[in-house]
Formats: C-alpha cells, structure tokens, sequence
C-alpha cells in the first residue's frame, strides 16, 4: 500500500502547508516500519504547477502567480477545517525554485502534476511540455521514455 497525499489537507495545525504534508509522510513512514512492513512505501504527493512562458499562459494563470494556501471549511456539516495548497505559477526558474523549497516534494518518492483539464488536451500537453522542458531540469529530473 503507498501513500498519494493531495493539494487538499483536513488538518490545520498552523505550520506551513508543505511541512505538514511532509510530517505526515513521515509519520507515515514510521508507522509503516513499526508495523514491521519489510520494504518501504512509495510516496507520491500532488501539485498545480503552471509555468507561464506565453501570453495566453499569463491570461489564465498569472493572477496565481502570488497564490497562497488557503483554509475553509468542506461542505458537510461537522467536517474539520481544510487546508488547500498553494499553486505554484510563475516563470519556470521560479517555480522549479519555489518546488525545491517545498518540503513535502522532497519528502516523496513522486511528484504528480495537476493539470486543468478543463482546458483541454492541447493546452495540458503545452504545460507538460513546459514542465518538462523548462522546470523538470532544474529540479534534476531526467526524461524516461
């Protein structure tokens, strides 16, 4: 069994969103050995990452260039707090640094990219393209085909 941990946390203990994720790994991964589980769990946690390298990339996301984590409340009755992560917009250099500092991308095994499908194939392909160009190199990644 691994762990996916989402932009969405029902817990709100004041401390930064990324470093409470990254304590939940954590906490994760010690229960998993104290339950004396041989191998070790993948961790994957999720992010909006939208590098703007073009006009119609700042029309859509620019205003998230300064985006913060949020609380709220969900929808049913008597459901806890909720803490929604930041997205991670802006030119590429940028995000990839913003991405570097988060601790709970540091903590996973894998990162999944969230993507706004409601903009279809062609625009989702541009921004994995981007990612992968422009900000997957500076964190280090390599291209597997």
């Amino acid at each position: 069994m691994n762990l996916m941990s989402s932009t969405l946390l029902t817990e709100d203990t004041g401390i930064p969103f990324d470093e409470l994720q990254a304590e939940q790994i954590a906490l994760y991964r010690q229960a998993w050995a104290e339950a004396g589980h041989a191998h070790s769990p993948m961790v994957s946690v999720s992010r909006s990452i939208m590098p703007i390298v073009n006009d119609l990339d700042e029309q859509l996301f620019g205003h998230e260039r300064h985006s913060r984590e949020q609380t709220g409340r969900m929808p049913e009755p008597g459901r806890p707090v909720a803490r929604f992560g930041r997205s991670y917009a802006g030119e590429p250099d940028l995000v990839a640094e913003m991405l570097l500092k988060d601790a709970a991308v540091r903590e996973a095994d894998h990162l999944l990219i969230t993507v706004p499908n409601t903009l279809g194939l062609a625009y989702n392909i541009h921004v994995l393209d981007t990612i992968a160009e422009h900000v997957a190199p500076v964190l280090g990644w390599k291209r597997s085909h």
